[in-house]
């Protein structure tokens, strides 16, 4: 498959003016980020996934049907596993008591610090496959271990967090002092009191720890979308498009993700089966129609399950 310039600089301008209007919409006068209401967040978490289904069609004109179903199920597969972020930000959120009106800020700051991470993983991933094919196993083995967290980790995952708070905050204080208190939406203040010193606010400290639980992630995510394909264009594409789209998702999920008891079941149900597909990529070819209605499946019987059978906590 071959990519030329226009296709990457259509995206790159997507994108770019999508970030620009997200912040031109949401600045308050005040200079702030004001808290989104489920409303305002439903709507720009369409308005994402518009955008994303948008370049697909762009994708289906250039390049064909097969490429542009590889795409939406690259998408929508990084779109569900990005769902297990959301657990883990509201878990450091929560303890480091970030105010609400400034998640925002510090997801957006992550989002940007992602289209480097991420592009730097997946040329990382794409190297090590071309030149070592035995790379896959290793992969598929990550993705498989991550579904097992995924099941069985949840009281080590939040213990994992308050640990990473907590020597994260002494890290940072070790290299440039840290105020205690929130200044709206600033990373950096200067205390007037002590000579005009530049410090860090605790918003900062959440900032390092969303950006490191991202480079996590993608360890598992990254081999997951590889086991779809190796074209960079669509790996790069797809991903950054679901991380684009997470902002919004986290204000609409925040305060109903923990009632879909069973949701972690079906997302660990995806990463088992792209697991095992990248596994067997030598043996055995699986199409993305049928990856799409796994994809479908498991999230439809996880939400249906939990609905069915809450958990006592939300009854």
């Amino acid at each position: 498959m071959h990519v030329s310039v226009w296709p990457w600089a259509l995206f790159g301008v997507l994108v770019l003016s999508a970030l620009a209007l997200d912040l031109g919409l949401f600045q308050s006068p005040r200079g702030g980020q004001r808290e989104l209401t489920l409303r305002e967040a439903t709507a720009r978490t369409a308005a994402w996934a518009a955008l994303s289904l948008l370049f697909g069609v762009v994708v289906l004109a250039l390049y064909g049907e097969r490429v542009a179903l590889t795409y939406v199920t690259a998408y929508l597969l990084e779109q569900s596993l990005s769902i297990d972020n959301i657990f883990v930000f509201l878990l450091i959120f929560s303890e480091l008591r970030v105010p609400a009106s400034q998640q925002r800020g510090v997801l957006l700051w992550g989002v940007i610090g992602a289209l480097v991470t991420r592009a730097a993983l997946i040329a990382a991933g794409l190297f090590l496959l071309n030149q070592f094919h035995w790379v896959v196993y290793p992969f598929a083995a990550l993705i498989i271990f991550a579904a097992i967290r995924l099941l069985w980790g949840g009281q080590k995952q939040r213990d994992l967090v308050v640990t990473a708070c907590a020597i994260c905050s002494t890290w940072v204080a070790r290299i440039i002092p840290i105020t205690p208190q929130y200044h709206g939406g600033r990373f950096w203040v200067r205390q007037v009191d002590q000579g005009g010193r530049l410090v860090a606010t605790p918003l900062l400290v959440a900032l390092i720890i969303v950006e490191t639980t991202d480079i996590v992630f993608a360890l598992d995510s990254v081999p997951a979308v590889l086991a779809v394909t190796r074209e960079p264009f669509i790996v790069y594409t797809s991903n950054i498009f679901a991380m684009l789209g997470l902002r919004s998702l986290f204000f609409v999920l925040a305060g109903v993700v923990e009632r879909y008891r069973f949701l972690r079941v079906g997302l660990a149900a995806i990463l088992t089966f792209f697991g095992a597909r990248l596994l067997l990529s030598d043996f055995l070819e699986v199409p993305n129609g049928a990856s799409l209605g796994v994809i479908a499946a498991a999230l439809a019987l996880s939400v249906a399950a939990s609905l069915k059978w809450p958990s006592a906590a939300t009854t």
